[in-house]
């Protein structure tokens, strides 16, 4: 994994390319965030930076507070571990992380969890063609067949049904950091982000690259 942020997603926004293209874009509110403890594989079984996010004033129980404590920080509302490996573990607890970790240009990860959409059908959650839309047709919506009759004499599972959509962990890979706003603690990426506005979202440097961007980065 590489290094990354908390961060909340602010909303979307466009800007004008140096062709006069518009640019769809995703505005986020990335840090600052403050390093709580560092995760060892010799005590903990893996590598890890937590980071905390968003102070909080009231409702610390006293286990966490000590935890806070032991790294000498005030309270935080939100934690997060992002995986490193040893050789780039260079943060300490206490260290204050923000924006400047990202260039302009640079990939991104962003994660958070989609909006929740509730009970729909197939139509809309697995994008089903559907029936003829004409009169008279009485099949516009609907699943139709979801197995055979004498064999196998039921429906497999795993079979894409209606059911509840969204609110669900989503990662969008590869988005292009292309302003960064270091005064405002806001990282601007090309491209939509899971989540609503206000939503709570986790930002890493990608950890791969697709084919066309791995040729275009050799070129």
């Amino acid at each position: 994994m590489k290094e990354g942020l908390i961060g909340r997603k602010v909303g979307m926004t466009q800007l004008f390319g140096k062709d006069g293209n518009v640019i769809p874009a995703t505005v986020l509110r990335a840090g600052p965030c403050t390093v709580i403890e560092l995760r060892t594989k010799s005590t903990h079984g893996y590598d890890a930076v937590q980071l905390g996010f968003e102070e909080q004033k009231r409702g610390v129980t006293k286990p966490m507070a000590g935890h806070f404590k032991k790294a000498a920080v005030a309270p935080l509302r939100i934690l997060r571990e992002v995986r490193l490996p040893k050789t780039e573990m260079t943060f300490q607890p206490g260290q204050r992380v923000t924006v400047d970790l990202f260039n302009v240009g640079e990939l991104v990860d962003v994660t958070g969890i989609s909006k929740g959409k509730g009970f729909q059908g197939g139509m809309k959650r697995h994008g089903w063609a559907g029936g003829d839309a004409t009169h008279g047709s009485m099949f516009h919506r609907a699943p139709g067949s979801i197995g055979a009759s004498s064999d196998p004499s039921r429906v497999w599972p795993g079979h894409r049904l209606p059911g509840r959509m969204g609110g669900a962990r989503v990662t969008a890979q590869n988005l292009e950091v292309i302003r960064i706003l270091a005064e405002q603690d806001l990282l601007v990426v090309k491209g939509a982000v899971p989540g609503a506005n206000g939503g709570l979202v986790v930002i890493r440097k990608s950890i791969k690259l697709t084919k066309a961007q791995q040729k275009a980065r050799k070129a």
